[in-house]
């Protein structure tokens, strides 16, 4: 499968998220409540835009069987981790205007233009590669770090839950299964194509962590 082959060049690229301090704060509960708050703020915004692409990959469907699959992520998206979203930020003092006012950091803004601009200018298989990297490392992270942190008294908990549980792989299982499918019979050159999104996707992942550890805004590249 193509993924298995996706799988190899994004490895160590997944496993630095391992490593990362927001990413550890999130398994043993030490991250500070103010860089969560910054992730919750970050990430809804950047799901709106998320949300576009199955949009986008629904309309450039070959078939009724991939409009499907793209309809069902988008619909996971927007009432199910979208929601849990809003349930976090109600619990950590963020009201749903906070979040729709939200500017994206010029990292969000760069992740998000970079996915919308290939999935404008490809097919379902690159629109498919777009999507796959969040679902797929967020999935990879929530059960590595189910697996291997201690969660009593972890304020993050419903956080790992969230990424770990059924509901969510499965969500992951279809972004897999669509990429793989997409794929299927295309020419080398354009399986490269797909291959150098996912990677640069799975770089702007990890710029991603960088951007809520540090708290990063237009304000820190940029005095207007």
């Amino acid at each position: 499968m193509f993924t298995e082959r996706l799988w190899l060049s994004v490895e160590d690229i997944w496993e630095s998220y391992l490593d990362h301090p927001f990413v550890k704060g999130l398994g043993d509960g030490s991250l500070e409540v103010d860089k969560f708050q910054h992730w919750l703020k970050q990430d809804y915004v950047y799901l709106v835009e998320y949300a576009r692409l199955m949009a986008i990959g629904a309309e450039k469907s070959p078939n009724l069987e991939t409009m499907n699959l793209f309809t069902n992520i988008l619909h996971g998206t927007l009432f199910g981790e979208m929601e849990l979203h809003r349930a976090f930020s109600k619990r950590f003092g963020i009201s749903e205007e906070t979040l729709l006012e939200t500017e994206a950091s010029y990292e969000n803004t760069a992740y998000t233009s970079y996915m919308l601009n290939h999935a404008q200018r490809g097919d379902a298989a690159v629109v498919a590669a777009c999507l796959l990297t969040c679902a797929w490392s967020y999935n990879y992270i929530g059960k590595h770090l189910k697996a291997n942190y201690n969660h009593d008294n972890n304020p993050y908990k419903e956080w790992v839950d969230m990424y770990s549980d059924e509901e969510f792989t499965e969500l992951n299982d279809m972004a897999i299964k669509l990429m793989n499918d997409l794929a299927e019979g295309k020419p080398e050159r354009e399986l490269k194509v797909l291959e150098e999104i996912v990677v640069t996707t799975s770089k702007y992942e990890y710029m991603f962590w960088d951007m809520c550890e540090n708290k990063s805004d237009w304000k820190k590249v940029i005095d207007l």
